[in-house]
């Protein structure tokens, strides 16, 4: 086993061993509290330029399958646990979790106590770290931390933006017959892809809708010359406030037709209405976050990755809050009180996660169906 250390930015050591690829790697280090779902959660794009630390005991025991992947590839810049799984055992397993990770060139740092760092992040807040296998030297690493830039201020999306429009080709999966791929479309979607998980495009698909990713950069106009029914927002790496081209193209679109934001796309549209967001002291990262309905009452369970939150105080007159987090009492969800637009700060589409919150899908297509009867007379009392 070849030795590895993570050293964090206040100075805090762990010692451990490497698994994964070897080498070294600055980036934020987090702590997501899932049980399962690694696999999406290293190549949810969300996660790029991130240490992720797995608060669940082992990982790896079911491996790696050709199927659960949330992008091309892992996103992920290094994996921290307790312990890596050598030997998975599961029929859909191709490849155990370390030998894929070095595959793609991603480090992994196991045989720490990732209670006790998580424990450390959550009283401190979430820093930046270096993993190394290759310097040992705790006055080198600290220099090489100190040069480091951080995430405030950091436009990360152009790191996982796709770089030229797409089309979504596959509904959601099922056991013995895979992905769906026949679609029954009635409605028409553009997405800005600032991150965009594939599961996200699945439950659009399924639902219906005809959709055409976009590179994050491109101009509202060029979207709007396609004449979609409907606007996407999607998820997202980094701070919102930095993507500057995306909020002014989205406050470009707002009034014009509906729209669905989810996680950093929630973010960039609070933005885009004159609102705005702050850093998170550790975030929220897991399947087990509670979220309150303010409109019905209801609670459910949340899959959430995000390090910054919608400012309540600056959201203004024309916004309202639709949901919670019961934890902190951070903002959920908004709604526009007259145009069509809507979001939520967590992931209706789970993937991994609870199903609690699916339902906002078919709500993105009750909404466009409303729209579509009469655009000017559209009501938010008249979407259940």
């Amino acid at each position: 086993m070849k030795k590895a250390i993570l050293l964090l930015e206040d100075g805090t050591i762990f010692e451990g061993t490497s698994f994964g690829a070897t080498g070294e790697i600055i980036a934020e280090v987090v702590s997501n509290t899932s049980m399962t779902g690694y696999q999406e959660i290293i190549t949810d794009p969300s996660y790029n330029s991130q240490l992720v630390t797995m608060t669940y005991p082992q990982i790896g025991n079911y491996g790696i399958n050709d199927e659960d992947y949330e992008s091309e590839k892992p996103r992920i810049s290094g994996l921290i646990v307790r312990e890596a799984c050598e030997h998975p055992s599961n029929f859909r397993s191709t490849i155990p979790l370390g030998d894929w990770l070095a595959d793609n060139n991603v480090i992994g740092i196991q045989d720490i106590d990732t209670r006790a760092l998580v424990r450390h992040i959550r009283t401190k807040g979430a820093m930046l770290g270096v993993v190394s296998t290759l310097d040992f030297d705790t006055d080198s690493l600290s220099a090489k931390l100190k040069n480091a830039p951080g995430i405030v201020g950091a436009d990360l999306v152009k790191n996982v933006s796709c770089t030229a429009p797409y089309k979504a080709e596959e509904g959601l999966w099922e056991l013995g017959k895979g992905y769906a791929k026949e679609g029954d479309f009635k409605f028409k979607i553009g997405a800005y892809d600032f991150g965009i998980k594939r599961n996200i495009l699945r439950y659009l698909y399924d639902r219906g809708m005809d959709v055409t990713v976009y590179p994050a950069s491109t101009p509202y106009s060029d979207i709007l010359a396609d004449a979609p029914d409907a606007l996407f927002l999607s998820n997202g790496p980094g701070d919102p406030a930095a993507v500057t081209y995306a909020i002014e193209n989205i406050r470009n679109m707002v009034g014009k037709l509906p729209i669905f934001g989810i996680c950093l796309g929630h973010q960039l549209l609070a933005l885009a209405l004159g609102g705005k967001t702050y850093k998170l002291k550790f975030g929220h990262r897991g399947a087990n976050q509670p979220v309150k309905d303010m409109t019905t009452g209801k609670v459910e369970i949340s899959s959430q990755n995000h390090g910054f939150a919608v400012d309540i105080d600056a959201l203004g007159d024309d916004a309202v809050v639709t949901h919670i987090n019961l934890n902190d009492n951070t903002v959920e969800g908004l709604r526009h009180k007259k145009h069509p637009l809507f979001s939520v700060q967590y992931h209706p589409e789970a993937s991994a996660g609870p199903h609690d919150s699916e339902y906002l899908f078919d709500r993105f297509f009750d909404v466009i169906e409303q729209y579509k009867k009469d655009p000017r007379g559209f009501d938010w009392a008249d979407i259940t």
